[in-house]
């Protein structure tokens, strides 16, 4: 038997087919007993740890080391050849033209081979590095995104009720292609930069200590520039990002609700939103471009004028005997591929902070853990005895409630027999769905245990829950597809007659038949190619296939018209025969094959009973029971 609370005054009105009808909602807020609503305009950024995004970087490209180290050693020889260039220049201008004009064609001629040489290394140094770093980059994005898929299955549902889809998407999507392009494109230019820098400046070092020490004091206010311009660009790439997920948020929940959009005419207001968050992405992409383009003109202003000093002071020491020619033509032409990518750095640090941005917000999405985790230790449930149906379930002092606060399920105490129906009825927001998703473990209770058999659900893998609980939801909802796909997916390991046999015992199998190609027939995005019964026959199958000591039938009529209630109807008696079931029923037609009903209100459990007890008590099942006999009869 079961033990409740006490009971609370009775329900909001109830129509005349039986069916509570929705109270009136809050000012503000969702309704008592439903999860919070993901707030669309809220922050998309979730908190990670400190480190956590060089951390995911590190584990992202340990796999590929080897090849990492390989890329690295290409580009090094790849820049020695390419910056041997203005060396030789020295060389020809005080070496080779003097003996030349001494005639003595031996140091030119070395000058022109070397020059070649260089030239072809560099150029398949740079093949090998592209199309290596290339296999790298699309492993590492590969690995990224599959993360992103596994990650987002492996968070419990609050988190979903809470996350858009939209966010995610992004995530996957317009983060990773931010990746994309740094791995692709910007990290080659940083690593050719940093190269270049350090080969450049040890080589004008070598060459002249005078000119190296003033390229590097003029390498200051440009380090300055630099940094400067990190700092501003950080915080409105992060921003950008923000605004680029709004914009998927609101486009694919208009998407995704396109029916209601239609029927109330929301084109309109929602043209209106959209533009609203599309001019904002507008104007926060427009202040990234203007951080480069005040960065370019600084940087470059600041370059042009410490190259023209250099040069007129080498131009004045060559005057005065106390520098060689071609020590300042090879020093010019460095400082020249010194200064010239001061602009490709800028792109790089615009591609950089993109990335870092769309890295951190990756990384707070995969330091998400689930709310009901795994058990380190899982637990075995005992073995079913010989004719045994079903399973105990047993809520012992579970209290409930969601993240925004207030309680949803007072504590209550709940016993289902094994092999028992117990139906469940009450208002919208009593706290029906609320029982079925801790039965569930999509949430665990706050307080107190569910027992499955004696043991607690937090002590089960996810397998073996899974295997023994299944719910069957208001609407079930098919994959693309076929249909024979659609109803193995209860057991994957299932054949086409096992498939079948479930379908027949439904009476699914004279409309699958029926379909184009039968089993087969591919039912196309979430089942739109069938009727809304039919869909349910196939969850219904579903379900009999996994065939679970327990199942959850969440107001599986509760969208059907008559025809389609009657069909599924039939298909319960079939579905529920020999398991412990609970029945959230929206119909009271529904209740009729339940062994026992609960009425909830507000969370708690006002009558308890089998279904004719309840109506010859002359309760709050009873007045629900009359107003459905008088609108059916």
């Amino acid at each position: 038997m079961t033990t409740t609370t006490a009971g609370l005054p009775s329900d909001g009105p109830e129509d005349r087919a039986g069916t509570l009808r929705r109270p009136e909602p809050p000012p503000s807020g969702p309704a008592p007993g439903e999860p919070p609503a993901a707030d669309p305009s809220a922050d998309d950024a979730l908190p990670a740890p400190r480190g956590a995004s060089r951390a995911l970087l590190g584990s992202l490209l340990a796999p590929h080391r080897r090849r990492v180290a390989v890329v690295a050693v290409l580009l090094l020889f790849q820049q020695a050849a390419v910056q041997a260039g203005p060396l030789l220049v020295a060389y020809a201008l005080d070496r080779a033209v003097p003996a030349l004009r001494a005639g003595a064609h031996g140091p030119l001629i070395a000058v022109a081979v070397a020059a070649a040489l260089c030239a072809v290394a560099s150029g398949a140094l740079q093949f090998g590095f592209i199309q290596l770093a290339a296999r790298v980059s699309q492993d590492v994005l590969l690995d990224l995104r599959g993360r992103i898929f596994r990650h987002a299955q492996a968070l419990s549902l609050d988190f979903h009720e809470r996350y858009t889809s939209g966010r995610l998407i992004s995530r996957a999507t317009t983060d990773v292609e931010a990746l994309r392009e740094l791995l692709d494109e910007g990290l080659q230019e940083l690593i050719t930069i940093v190269l270049s820098t350090v080969y450049i400046t040890v080589t004008l070092l070598w060459l002249d200590g005078g000119l190296g020490a003033a390229a590097l004091v003029s390498g200051a206010p440009l380090a300055l520039l630099l940094r400067s311009f990190r700092h501003r660009s950080h915080r409105v790439y992060s921003a950008k990002s923000s605004a680029m997920a709004r914009v998927i948020v609101k486009f694919t929940e208009t998407l995704n609700g396109i029916r209601p959009v239609q029927a109330f005419r929301r084109e309109r207001a929602n043209d209106d939103a959209f533009a609203r968050l599309n001019a904002q992405h507008e104007r926060i992409n427009g202040d990234t471009l203007l951080e480069l383009a005040r960065y370019v003109v600084r940087s470059r202003l600041v370059a042009n004028v410490a190259l023209a000093a250099i040069v007129l002071w080498g131009a004045a020491r060559v005057a005065a005997e106390s520098l060689p020619l071609g020590v300042l033509a090879a020093s010019v032409l460095y400082l020249r591929r010194l200064y010239d990518p001061i602009d490709r750095l800028g792109m790089f640090l615009n591609s950089y902070e993109s990335a870092a941005a769309s890295l951190h917000k990756i990384a707070g999405l995969l330091a998400q853990r689930p709310s009901v985790p795994e058990p380190a230790a899982p637990a075995a449930l005992p073995p079913v005895a010989d004719g045994q149906p079903g399973r105990e379930v047993a809520f012992q002092g579970v209290g409930f409630g969601y993240r925004t606060g207030g309680e949803v399920l007072p504590r209550f105490d709940l016993t289902l027999a094994a092999g028992e129906t117990v139906a469940v009825v009450g208002a919208t927001g009593a706290g029906k769905s609320t029982l079925a998703k801790l039965l569930a473990r999509f949430y665990d209770p706050g307080g107190g245990r569910v027992l499955l058999d004696g043991v607690d659900l937090r002590e089960l893998s996810t397998g073996t829950l899974r295997r023994a609980v299944v719910m069957v939801t208001q609407e079930a909802f098919l994959f693309s597809g076929t249909v024979a796909d659609n109803i193995a997916l209860g057991r994957p390991d299932a054949g086409r007659e096992e498939v079948e046999r479930a379908a027949k015992a439904l009476g699914a199998h004279d409309f699958i038949t029926a379909l184009p190609d039968g089993y087969d027939t591919d039912v196309r995005k979430r089942g739109g190619r069938i009727s809304a019964g039919q869909r349910q026959l196939v969850g219904f199958a579903r379900a009999l296939l996994a065939d679970p000591a327990v199942l959850i039938l969440d107001e599986a009529t509760s969208s059907l018209d008559i025809p389609g209630e009657r069909a599924v109807q039939r298909a319960m008696d079939t579905v529920l025969r020999g398991r412990t079931s609970l029945v959230i029923a929206h119909r009271l037609s529904t209740v009729e094959i339940a062994d026992r009903v609960l009425v909830m209100s507000d969370g708690r459990i006002i009558e308890d009973g089998p279904p004719g007890h309840l109506i010859a008590a002359r309760g709050r099942f009873a007045q629900l029971h009359q107003a459905w006999r008088d609108s059916v009869g």
